[in-house]
């Protein structure tokens, strides 16, 4: 199965319909998000890590606070649905207004007033961009998207160093959040493939959160670019779609709250987090916090086919 995007006017929901997909609510995620890093921070060995991503959703929160997705770009997005129900915000067609590039000013900012971020790696990092013109960071962006689609790059000398890949991404994710938040759709399952790719922007997920409450059970996947989540069995690998076998793996006991899933057919993982297990879950920092899983993995040669938005090629921050 696969997932089309439709018009909310065109949806028919049936009884006890499983959702196929769940935009992002207009609620920032930042200041929960930045809560939770800090709270994991206590006592675990990547606590200046953990604290300075914290100071990074920060200036996220700030900046989407002060800049929300103008009128008229909200607008078009009726229009550009219209011409695509497949991936209707794919990033290797949308064209980026303005907008994103006043998100990632507002955001080099933001940056300079949190505590931790005056390391002389993201001081370069900074520079760098604050320099960088107009033309400059849309190259950038075009490449770093385009890698982070797993797709070929033309031209690999366009890609930005990781300081600078980090921070660039930032401002794209907060951009393409608000895009994908204010989309006049739902999800329509039907017949396909490519389920380990988001149905809005055609990115790969950061992980899988099996949920709790009324939804005990199904699996959503995270978009690691705009954060939608889209509903795939659990039964089906999040990479590959095979129904072959799957395995489980946790650090504790096979109650813990994180674990990851590798596919005996491509030889890869994504981490799957359980909010029954454990209601105070953010998929994102939780993802962050829980890289000694990752080494494990790392080590039995599984590849990780999810992408954390705070974990990019690495910056030289505090480890």
């Amino acid at each position: 199965m696969s997932i089309q995007i439709v018009p909310e006017s065109e949806r028919s929901p049936g009884v006890g319909e499983i959702a196929a997909l769940q935009l992002p609510s207009a609620k920032l995620p930042y200041t929960q998000r930045s809560s939770r890093l800090q709270a994991l921070a206590q006592d675990h060995a990547m606590a200046d890590y953990l604290l300075w991503a914290a100071d990074l959703v920060n200036a996220q929160q700030t900046t989407a606070q002060a800049l929300p997705l103008p009128e008229e770009e909200s607008q078009y997005l009726g229009a550009a649905l219209q011409r695509s129900k497949k991936a209707p915000l794919n990033s290797a067609k949308w064209k980026r207004s303005v907008h994103w590039q006043a998100l990632l000013e507002q955001f080099l900012v933001q940056l300079t007033e949190q505590p931790r971020m005056h390391t002389s790696a993201v001081q370069k990092a900074l520079q760098s961009l604050q320099s960088a013109d107009v033309k400059q960071r849309e190259v950038w962006a075009d490449a770093l998207l385009t890698a982070l689609r797993g797709e070929e790059l033309a031209d690999v000398a366009s890609l930005p160093e990781p300081g600078i890949a980090q921070l660039l991404w930032c401002a794209l994710s907060m951009y393409w959040r608000q895009l994908s938040s204010q989309l006049p759709a739902s999800g329509q399952a039907e017949m396909g493939d490519l389920n380990h790719l988001c149905p809005v922007c055609g990115h790969v997920p950061t992980g899988s959160l099996v949920q709790g409450g009324a939804q005990a059970g199904l699996r959503y996947l995270q978009c690691s670019l705009c954060e939608c989540q889209w509903h795939v069995v659990r039964t089906t690998c999040t990479n590959c779609d095979s129904t072959g076998a799957l395995d489980y793996w946790c650090l504790e006991s096979e109650k813990a709250p994180i674990k990851a899933e590798s596919c005996n057919g491509c030889h890869t993982y994504l981490k799957a987090f359980y909010q029954q297990l454990d209601h105070q879950l953010e998929l994102i920092a939780d993802d962050l916090a829980s890289l000694a899983l990752d080494a494990e993995m790392e080590e039995k040669e599984l590849a990780r086919s999810g992408v954390n938005p705070l974990m990019l090629p690495a910056l030289n921050v505090p480890s």
